[in-house]
């Protein structure tokens, strides 16, 4: 697709349909975390084992996202993009009605496959109607989706899974996904496929040190998100004895967070550059990790902590924003495995804090610090190799 500063009316309205699919992963991802204690309770496992569910997804994502952009370097983006959510849709809605822990695992684990290679694409898609500068916004546009999903469609799949059962929290970004798989057949552009593009050309992002040492940033430094907020309602109900409404008031709040987190790293990534934006995001992950750490048996607090942690998780916008400069060819590649990285950090920080757990619910947080600093230090160790080894051009991303 061509670059354009002023997207169309049809474009627009593509967009929309793929902020809806990004809706529907936002709330599929996140509502497995805010339902844990409940499927946790029906299924009759711990709520350590049940964080397995959360960790089957992440891994999913991880295998997905290469695979997906190799298969589908030579196919129409639209098709791709529908096909992508049509199969998630099926997925989530199996995982609804399948009966068993084993069952609900696997079905999570595959719903995992499409979930990078169609936010990598979308924020291609978006991206590519923006000026380089401003790139990080047209990240952002789909991004609200994922963001709007945690005030809306997360808090709703909550509410759903209390009063009617777990399985609705599932299946209602299933259908949402349909939904969004059927507009965007009717509402993207028809744009062909690019005839010099071969999948050989995407794995090559897998050979770049800096996309490598840029996934790595999100891969660790964003471990502590995952690790704090997955318990975020287990630990509220244990320790702090909200009203009915307290966890699904606290989902919502985060919610708010990440979306006004996700338009202020867009900001700071077009004001600061990539590596200054990623390290303030990451110095105000670890402050909002420790309140959160401290919150812990509050109730009133531990909503505060959880509107802050989202505020600050927007680190994801400068290093998908990086990536767009240093993968070449690979955007694809590059894309939808920064959301791999993403979530081999949902997959690695609720099993590091799941082992943590025996020393209660606050070491969460104290796990999500050191997942964090470690973040910092690997930025360090990225900006050291791009000063040293990359060109004058790739420099100007810092």
């Amino acid at each position: 697709m061509t670059s354009s500063h002023s997207p169309s009316t049809d474009y627009r309205w593509a967009i929309l349909a793929l902020a809806l699919g990004a809706f529907a992963i936002g709330t599929s991802e996140f509502a497995s975390m805010g339902l844990l204690p409940w499927y946790a309770a029906d299924l009759g496992v711990k709520e350590a084992e049940a964080g397995h569910i959360i960790s089957a997804y992440a891994f999913g994502v991880v295998v997905g996202a290469p695979l997906t952009s190799f298969l589908g370097a030579r196919l129409p983006r639209r098709r791709y993009l529908a096909g992508l959510i049509a199969v998630y849709g099926v997925l989530n809605l199996l995982a609804a009605v399948l009966p068993g822990f084993s069952t609900l695992m696997a079905m999570r684990f595959l719903a995992g496959l499409p979930h990078g290679g169609f936010l990598g694409v979308a924020m291609l898609f978006a991206a590519d109607a923006l000026p380089r500068e401003q790139r990080a916004r047209g990240v952002t546009q789909v991004m609200l989706g994922l963001t709007v999903a945690n005030i809306v469609g997360v808090p709703f799949a909550g509410y759903l899974g209390q009063s009617l059962g777990w399985r609705f929290g599932f299946a209602l970004p299933g259908v949402l996904a349909l939904i969004s798989a059927v507009l965007i057949l009717k509402l993207a552009p028809r744009v062909g496929v690019d005839p010099n593009a071969r999948p050989l050309d995407e794995l090559r992002a897998l050979k770049n040190p800096s996309v490598l040492l840029t996934l790595a940033v999100g891969l660790i430094g964003c471990g502590g998100l995952f690790a704090v907020y997955s318990y975020l309602s287990a630990a509220m109900l244990a320790t702090a004895s909200p009203p009915e409404w307290g966890v699904t008031a606290m989902l919502a709040i985060f919610g708010v967070g990440i979306t006004l987190g996700s338009i202020l790293a867009a900001r700071l990534t077009i004001r600061l550059g990539t590596m200054k934006a990623a390290l303030s995001l990451l110095i105000a992950m670890i402050f909002a990790q420790a309140y959160a750490s401290f919150a812990v048996g509050d109730w009133v607090q531990m909503i505060a902590s959880a509107f802050l942690i989202g505020l600050s998780s927007g680190v994801f916008v400068p290093l998908q924003t990086r990536l767009m400069d240093v993968a070449g060819k690979a955007q694809s590649m590059a894309a939808a495995m920064n959301h791999a990285a993403f979530n081999a950090a949902n997959g690695l920080g609720p099993l590091a804090a799941g082992f943590a757990l025996n020393w209660g619910y606050r070491s969460s947080g104290i796990v999500a610090i050191c997942f964090s600093v470690a973040g910092i230090a690997m930025l360090g160790v990225l900006a050291h190799y791009a000063k040293t080894h990359e060109g004058t051009a790739a420099q100007q991303g810092q």
